[in-house]
């Protein structure tokens, strides 16, 4: 008969709680904001990494603006030789791999901590 009593004892204590009692400590963090404010197609390359940075200055040049490379399909990517050497061929899948991954709110380019000489 007690095992039967703990359901209605836990959710008797859980309502005494307001609903969002733990919202102030969930969205509380000591870590400094280590996302760029705007993100352009540089900062976006370079938060992918794997030599991807190198197309930059392509990608720039073509698109213009992050939102038209976000919507840029592989066939447009690969007419401008992005990826096109069989040895970097994955080029071209990860900037499609996180553009869709960034279009979601999944994944944001993070800005390099800086560095301390010691």
């Amino acid at each position: 008969m007690a095992w039967r009593k703990t359901p209605l004892l836990n959710r008797n204590l859980i309502s005494l709680f307001p609903f969002n009692s733990n919202t102030f400590i969930a969205n509380y963090s000591s870590k400094s904001n280590l996302y760029p404010v705007k993100v352009g197609i540089p900062e976006f390359l370079n938060g992918i990494g794997n030599g991807v940075e190198t197309y930059a200055e392509k990608l720039e040049a073509e698109f213009g603006d992050l939102q038209n490379l976000l919507v840029a399909r592989s066939m447009k990517l690969k007419k401008l030789n992005v990826g096109a050497d069989p040895k970097v061929c994955k080029h071209r899948k990860l900037i499609l791999k996180y553009a869709h991954k960034y279009r979601l709110g999944l994944w944001r380019p993070r800005i390099e901590p800086p560095k301390t000489n010691k």
